[in-house]
């Protein structure tokens, strides 16, 4: 299935993304775990809470401005410009990580550049119906994750190399992680450009007088509206549940795995067999969507994540984190794409950012309340491996909510 232009463009986003998401994911909590353990004197315990409670906060902010955005972004010709100005925050803030040399600081930046992020995604996200049609999506999607997913491994690997380095070439801690920042920032802005050059809005509304008291207007009737159709609203209930799982093991894996004691490199070059894992895997559930029904492929992705959460329970040796890596990379790319495509055929193309926006909710709401158990849970009991397992819990109830969205779209469709 050959990809056009457009669809091209759209995928090297999340080529050049990635590469900040896999820096968050490996590279930064071990940064950050230096920055308040050896120099700032706080415990183990502590520095994985403080770095859930910074993704929380970043989520937290982004549940707030995605839909007010989003919906903003509908309007014909904004979409680009809001997009565009995500990415500059996120990219900005990412480099200015590097000048920030105590916890606390660095800390605040990285909430700044993480709500640049996750906000970019948002659009980027609602682009997709404006780029490919209907039939296919799995296969698009699939290939956004599958080449961020390898993409993201070129910058990586560069900044690994800086880092096993950086003692040999007499590089300070702060002055190789700084070297990284700047690396990956200018990686994401190259990949985005192709994007902002050839991205057309199609589906819109038009201009109103004071847009942006209008967003606030539309956001309330889509609230409305979204109970009406129970089938959407129902989906957005379960993927607030089984992504919440998702994106808290990959904001706190290499977190958690350091706070074991693990070996920091192997933690890394095990996240790097993610990446590498999750390449032809998520390439191999767009395929596969072309045969079976991607929402029974969405329900085997989450029983397959409920199985990975139970098993991170038991993590205390450096091969078991390597299971976790390889069995995550699986998976990963696969529920995440076809979450996004699926979602995209069941809403209407000239809303694509409003509703988006909800999704976004869900989503971040999620890794929000993973994120803050984790850190809590952690915190109040002492044990990081029953906050970790607490995530399990979460994987049970949004199978279930999935499985009976799915009943409700087949009934509105044979209606």
């Amino acid at each position: 299935m050959k990809l056009t232009r457009n669809e091209k463009n759209w995928i090297l986003y999340d080529v050049g993304n990635s590469a900040f998401t896999l820096l968050i994911a490996t590279i930064m909590p071990i940064y950050f775990k230096y920055l308040t353990v050896t120099a700032g004197g706080l415990s183990e315990v502590d520095y994985l809470a403080y770095w859930g409670y910074a993704a929380s906060i970043a989520t937290i902010l982004v549940v707030f401005l995605g839909p007010v955005f989003g919906t903003l972004a509908d309007t014909k010709d904004y979409k680009k410009p809001i997009f565009t100005a995500f990415v500059a925050l996120g990219a900005v803030g990412c480099i200015a990580l590097g000048l920030a040399a105590q916890w606390l600081v660095f800390m605040i930046i990285f909430i700044i550049a993480k709500v640049g992020y996750s906000a970019s995604l948002v659009f980027y996200d609602s682009m997709l119906s404006d780029v490919t049609t209907e039939e296919r999506m799995d296969h698009v999607s699939s290939q956004g994750y599958a080449w961020g997913y390898i993409g993201s491994c070129i910058p990586f690997v560069i900044c690994l190399f800086i880092v096993l380095n950086a003692d040999s070439w007499g590089l300070s801690t702060t002055t190789y992680m700084a070297i990284s920042f700047v690396i990956t920032a200018a990686w994401w802005v190259i990949f985005t450009l192709p994007l902002l050059r050839s991205y057309k809005q199609k589906h819109y509304v038009e201009k109103q007088p004071h847009a942006f008291a209008e967003a606030f207007r539309r956001i309330g009737r889509t609230f409305r509206n979204i109970r009406k159709e129970k089938r959407i609203f129902v989906f957005l209930l379960a993927f607030f549940f089984y992504i919440d799982g998702v994106y808290t093991i990959i904001d706190m894996a290499t977190a958690y795995g350091s706070a074991l004691g693990l070996d920091d490199t192997g933690l890394l070059l095990a996240l790097l067999v993610t990446q590498i894992v999750a390449f032809p895997c998520a390439i191999l559930f767009g395929k596969l969507a072309q045969k079976y029904s991607s929402d029974r492929l969405i329900t085997i992705c989450i029983v397959a994540y409920l199985c990975i959460a139970l098993f991170a329970i038991t993590l205390a040796h450096q091969w078991q984190f390597w299971v976790l890596a390889v069995c995550v990379g699986m998976f990963q790319g696969g529920i995440q794409a076809l979450s996004r495509s699926y979602f995209t055929k069941i809403i209407p193309s000239s809303q694509s950012g409003e509703y988006f926006g909800l999704l976004d909710i869900c989503g971040k709401g999620a890794s929000f309340m993973g994120t803050t158990i984790v850190s809590a849970v952690s915190q109040l009991t002492g044990s990081m491996s029953l906050g970790v397992g607490m995530i399990a819990i979460l994987f049970v109830i949004g199978i279930f909510l999935f499985r009976y969205s799915v009943r409700l779209n087949r009934n509105a469709a044979s209606e």
